[in-house]
């Protein structure tokens, strides 16, 4: 397995209790337009290196050994057995149409270490790619290593979805003493759309019925009637080490208010992310706003909270794979917390804040808001899996690196046997640059973006959205000419899918490079530059600053910059 280095950082700087940054959307084949499931994932950390990775299908001699590396830091963490055939896997979604997602939520700090284990979360992701075909198969394989092997993370949710069901898993390791995770994982009911960012959401769930089991009977998740299956002990365990009282009824048992409960910090940095995908889709969020800010967290007498948001909502639409893109640039617009319009977000209008989020004055604490869009991110994709398509024709990773924001996602088949050049693991890394690696292009645009944003965003919009729109319309004419030769020659078709992902992802980095160098003339020094025809110099306009910006300035020199006759 290659050695991938992914170290996230704090979501806030000393207050959030979370210490991973990433944002799911998970979406039933009832709720988009064409009847494709979707998942969404933004990797965040500035430490994070956007590439693509690949892992083409491979048979496995008898004997053979998987080594395994923590994906935050690359430490070595032992060996276990392989398998003798691993599916072909293209960042996060295999072959099959499989594609597996994730978000830390961290949960009781005394779970989290487990001397001895071996499977952090990035591994059991990858391993499941590389062994299952289908979501329930993937949460068979999943619970089933850190089961034998330990888990050697955090608290994590997973988003789990393949063409025709979307499940979300939640786990968390048992800490000293005991090998092994408790875990719950549910399918996303038809029709409904779900979320995770970073704050576990499974609270309650049915513990008995057809429709639920146990991990003793797991083999049993195979009959469409399960849609709920937990560990074993996932409540025993909680009792026996006091994190739910033993005289408590088991139906009354919550994942997420046990074993990673909300606060403040989950709910303003997390949930608020999960509000505000919900918000654009369902009329009925504004009940929720107080909870999803933090400032109103209603309890029982155990501890629960009464007021949190559901864990899946019904869509008022059928929507679009474009809108799910757009779904994960949100900054919080239209609300009080819209990061656009803050005085932290200078004159242009720029919805980043640089870390520290936290701060300081007169003894309060406070902090800037994090949403679904931010400037640390590695790489984010958009997974799209159709059913009524063949799995090698059928699977596609909308992919795209750094800020989602201010990137363009491409088509990405995953039967391909290669990956684009651009995007390739090895091209370049966070300590060194090159211009032929999307991630360094992209990140020329938009941090070129932050320093004038109300006037480079737009034109970023502009291109990134006609591209999208674009390659929305080629993978139609892919898909119709790859379904004509398939039948025929799967070989051939999984060549020109290939070919099709890796011309469309390495074209894609040239026209953003050209497009880097066309708003740095435009924009450079602080100015607007506009070419004239027949002149030789541009036309240059320098937009007054808002009156706002220039009171605080005023208010802060006093008469130090006044003009005096």
């Amino acid at each position: 397995m290659n050695k991938l280095s992914l170290i996230l950082l704090l979501v806030w700087g000393g207050i959030c209790h979370q210490t991973f940054a990433c944002t799911n959307f998970l979406f039933t084949k009832s709720t988009t337009k064409d009847g494709s499931t979707a998942i969404t994932y933004a990797a965040d950390s500035h430490v994070l290196y956007g590439e693509l990775y690949h892992w083409p299908a491979a048979d496995w001699p008898a004997g053979s050994m998987v080594d395994i590396y923590e994906w935050d830091t690359g430490k070595f963490l032992g060996q276990i057995p392989q398998v003798s055939h691993t599916y072909n896997v293209v960042g996060n979604m295999n072959e099959y149409q499989l594609a597996i997602g994730e978000t830390t939520y961290g949960g009781r700090s005394e779970l989290h270490h487990q001397p001895g284990a071996i499977i952090d979360y990035g591994s059991l992701i990858y391993l499941a790619l590389q062994r299952a075909k289908n979501a329930r198969e993937a949460i068979v394989v999943m619970t089933g290593l850190v089961e034998k092997y330990g888990y050697y993370s955090e608290g994590e949710s997973f988003s789990i979805s393949d063409p025709n069901e979307v499940w979300i898993m939640e786990m968390i390791g048992k800490g000293e003493g005991e090998k092994g995770a408790v875990w719950v994982a549910r399918m996303v009911p038809d029709g409904y759309v779900c979320a995770h960012a970073n704050q576990a959401r499974i609270t309650t769930f049915p513990l008995e019925g057809r429709e639920s089991i146990s991990s003793d009977k797991i083999k049993n998740i195979y009959n469409k009637d399960i849609t709920t299956v937990y560990a074993k002990d996932v409540i025993s365990f909680a009792k026996q080490k006091g994190f739910y009282p033993q005289d408590a009824p088991n139906k009354d048992f919550s994942f997420s208010d046990t074993y990673a409960p909300i606060d403040f910090s989950g709910a303003r940095a997390c949930e608020i992310r999960v509000w505000a995908f919900f918000n654009e889709i369902n009329p009925n969020m504004a009940q929720y706003w107080e909870y999803a800010k933090g400032t109103r967290i209603e309890r029982d007498e155990k501890g629960y909270a009464t007021n949190r948001m559901p864990l899946w909502v019904k869509p008022s639409r059928k929507i679009d794979i474009l809108e799910i893109m757009d779904f994960m640039r949100n900054h919080l617009e239209g609300t009080e917390l819209d990061m656009h319009k803050d005085p932290g977000a200078g004159p242009y209008e720029c919805p980043y804040r640089w870390r520290p989020m936290s701060y300081k004055v007169d003894g309060k604490e406070y902090v800037m808001e994090r949403t679904t869009a931010t400037q640390q991110t590695g790489f984010s994709f958009v997974s799209q899996s159709r059913s009524w398509l063949p799995n090698a024709i059928g699977g596609i990773l909308w992919f795209s690196v750094d800020d989602a924001a201010n990137s363009v996602y491409f088509p990405m088949y995953t039967c391909a046997t290669k990956v684009p050049y651009a995007y390739a693991v090895g091209n370049g890394s966070m300590m060194q640059f090159t211009d032929k690696a999307a991630f360094w292009i992209f990140n020329q645009v938009s941090n070129l973006a932050y320093t004038r944003y109300n006037a480079i965003h737009a034109e970023i919009r502009t291109h990134q959205k006609a591209l999208e729109k674009r390659y929305k319309s080629y993978v139609r004419m892919t898909d119709a000419a790859a379904l004509s030769s398939f039948e025929e020659n799967p070989e051939i078709a999984v060549n020109y899918l290939t070919d099709f992902s890796c011309n469309t992802g390495n074209q894609l980095a040239e026209t953003w490079k050209e497009f880097y160098g066309y708003l740095f003339t435009r924009f450079m020094d602080g100015n607007i530059k506009t070419p004239v025809p027949g002149q030789k110099n541009p036309k240059v306009e320098n937009p007054p600053l808002p009156e706002w910006y220039l009171r605080t300035i005023t208010n802060y020199m006093g008469n130090k910059q006044e003009v005096t006759k």
